[in-house]
């Protein structure tokens, strides 16, 4: 797909990508007033739309941003703008900012919010379909911190990614001159909180298996609420896999004896390698992985 014939939806309208334009003055612009949510389509069905719309609305919340829309009439929008592309599968992203307002730092209580739809092709999910990734992520631990939930609500996703973009980046400075084929050191970083504990990647949730428990760093510390973490632990407490959610160290991780990060575009993504010592997945993460696929097949592709 090329921008020639790509679509979004900007401000209650389908547009070409190159009239898909915000003002410079929009509050999610100017100050990452904003929230979003990314999210996967399969086959035409938006894979778990309800919980994505829920924690829209908790970050909304978090942002006092009474936007006033629908879970309807958003919906709508989504489809609208899978419609427009020709899309079944693709990566979807949802945004509402604040708008333009008058002032400046302080928001007015009264919004008129812009709210934009972008979607892009992906693979086929499910059972028949193929990964979005090639081999399994290479990670690196970083010293940038996790901003702590007292300072921005750790399950809210808003416009302001500056501590992503932040640990992206000493990700590619601390790896120069060993990068890969396609021109990186790793595929993540992996961020602790402030006193040390290991909290997630930039841009994904963190799992690692020992004898045979799925461990997980718990959401009680600053650590997103991901949609894809939340669906794995559903899997593995229907499927009697033990389960614990806690605070642990990058000695904890290391130590693993499987290790995988989930995201809404990677799913279940083994690691490979974890600051230069080889992980790699196993019997728990393939038959977790194969659980969401099927998951997704049932809930996106099945016409029963």
């Amino acid at each position: 797909m090329t921008d020639a014939d790509h679509y979004y939806h900007v401000d209650g309208e389908i547009v070409p990508a190159s009239e898909a334009t915000v003002s410079v003055d929009d509050r999610g612009f100017r100050y990452g007033d904003a929230a979003f949510e990314t999210m996967r389509a399969y086959g035409g069905t938006v894979f778990a739309w309800e919980r994505h719309f829920e924690r829209l609305e908790s970050t909304c919340d978090a942002l006092s941003l009474a936007h006033g829309l629908t879970e309807a009439d958003l919906r709508e929008r989504i489809d609208a703008t899978l419609a427009a592309n020709d899309l079944a599968d693709a990566y979807v992203r949802l945004s509402i900012t604040r708008g333009i307002q008058p002032g400046k730092l302080t928001p007015q209580p009264e919004v008129d919010p812009m709210v934009v739809v972008y979607a892009k092709p992906l693979p086929r999910g499910g059972l028949e379909g193929e990964s979005v990734w090639v081999e399994p992520a290479t990670v690196r631990s970083i010293e940038t911190r996790r901003v702590p939930d007292e300072a921005i609500p750790a399950g809210a996703k808003t416009h302001n990614y500056l501590n992503g973009i932040l640990a992206r980046a000493e990700l590619r400075e601390s790896g120069a001159g060993n990068e890969n084929e396609d021109g990186v050191a790793a595929d993540e970083a992996l961020m602790c909180d402030l006193e040390g504990a290991v909290a997630e990647g930039a841009t994904s949730n963190l799992f690692f298996v020992r004898d045979g428990a799925l461990h997980t760093p718990t959401t009680d510390g600053d650590v997103l609420p991901g949609i894809t973490r939340e669906i794995v632990l559903e899997l593995a407490a229907e499927n009697g896999i033990p389960t614990q959610e806690g605070r642990y160290d990058l000695a904890d991780v290391l130590e693993a004896d499987e290790a995988f990060l989930t995201n809404r575009t990677w799913e279940l993504r083994p690691i490979a390698a974890l600051d230069g010592r080889t992980i790699g997945g196993g019997p728990v993460t393939e038959r977790l992985s194969w659980l969401y696929d099927e998951r997704v097949e049932r809930v996106c592709y099945s016409s029963s």
